[in-house]
This record gives C-alpha cells, structure tokens and sequence, in this order.
C-alpha cells in the first residue's frame, strides 16, 4: 500500500509550488487541469507521457477512469518513480460535474462521489515504497452547531456526507500563506487542526505546527517516521 496525503488549500496557497523541490527522476505529475507550474524551469522537468515520449512523467488528463489507469500503470511499469502528485484533484470532479451539468437527476452526484472515493482510495493497490500527494482546494462551511469549518473542496452533499475526503486520509495538511510584518509573506503547510479546518498528521510525524511548503520534506518526513 502507497503512502498518501491529502493537501488542502486555496488558489495562491502555494500547495502547487510545493512541488518544485522533488526530484522530476523520481516524481510523476497527474495534471488534472493542465496549467502551468508555478515555477522557473518547470516545463523541462516535467515532460508529457505519451507513445512519443514512454519516460514522460506528466499525465494530463481530468477523467476519473483515466487518472487511476495512470497511477496503475506508474506503480506496475515504472519502478524508477517514487512519488505521485495530483495536482488540483477537485477539478475532476468539477469538469464532470460541467459536463453533466444539463442532466436532471442525482445520479450524476452519485456518480462523481463513486469516482472521486475510487481514486483516493488507489492507495491500497499501489507499491508499498509510492507516496502519493493529492492537491486540493479548499472552502467554508459549517458544522451541524452552525460553527465555521474549512474542509476540501468537493463537488454535491453525497461525498461529504457518506464519506468525508478528509476521512480517507491519515496525513492532511493544509497550505497557507502567512504575512510576517519583517519577512514578506511566508508559505507554509499546518500540520494539524487549528480549530476550524480538518488538517490532521500522526502523532509525533511533525515537530512543528508549521512546516516549509516542500513536499521533498515532507515526503523525506513520512518515509523517516514510516521506516523508524
């Protein structure tokens, strides 16, 4: 079983320039919406796979069948590859959710959370030594005490409801940016809950509430906590 986490946060948080730091030998990019990384050089470390280009390691697909196709065949056929980011994982769920958007009904609700569950549960069938970071937005709601409570972002009431994305995941962190009166703005990833969001981590796998916004490190954490 691969190791996953669940990285939440709003556009311009900086959950995707976390990626910067990886090692591209090592890392397999599924852009879901296929933007630009936000960072210098990104496009020479990151090449399409296709027939073309078989060693390519960014995938740029949105479909739920295809992005868990993708991550079987990384973990069967490419041993060289150690870790997987999804980057901005609820648009599959919001491409969908546009392209069905005439339909009447709920079935396609019912669908998007089946295929959303489907791909943050691909964990189980993957190589023990994957570690898979899954980028997501964030948004408000509340509680059933009306209380704030800032959580993934995800399309419908049925995932949240019958499920929890949060839920799936033993490791959630959350990326923010913080403005230092002396230092500019800072960004970092919370490693468990202020009060008011979901973000999670093991007891004793982070020493510190806030962290660099580095996924090296925090891959570097995990594989350190896992393998002690």
């Amino acid at each position: 079983m691969a190791s996953s986490v669940l990285i939440v946060g709003d556009s311009g948080s900086g959950k995707s320039t976390g990626i910067e730091n990886l090692d591209p030998a090592s890392t397999f990019l599924i852009n879901v919406a296929n933007k630009p990384l936000p960072f210098k050089g990104w496009k020479s470390k990151y090449i399409p796979w296709s027939k073309a280009e078989p060693a390519g390691n960014m995938y740029i697909r949105p479909e739920s069948d295809n992005i868990i196709s993708c991550l079987q065949y990384v973990s069967k056929s490419r041993p060289e590859i150690k870790t997987i980011v999804i980057d901005d994982f609820q648009y599959m769920s919001a491409f969908d959710y546009m392209d069905k958007a005439m339909e009447k009904g709920f079935d396609k609700f019912t669908k998007m959370a089946v295929n959303l569950t489907k791909v943050a549960r691909i964990q189980n069938e993957l190589r023990d030594d994957l570690v898979i970071f899954i980028l997501n937005h964030s948004e408000e709601s509340l509680d059933i005490d009306g209380n704030r409570r800032i959580k993934a972002k995800t399309i419908g009431k049925m995932i949240d409801n019958t499920v929890t994305l949060e839920g799936l995941f033993s490791i959630v962190l959350f990326a923010k940016a913080r403005k230092d009166k002396d230092k500019g703005i800072r960004y970092i990833y919370e490693t468990q809950t202020n009060g008011e969001n979901t973000c999670k981590s093991p007891k004793g796998m982070f020493n510190e509430f806030e962290i660099p916004n580095d996924l090296e490190f925090v891959r570097t954490t995990i594989l350190n906590y896992e393998n002690n």
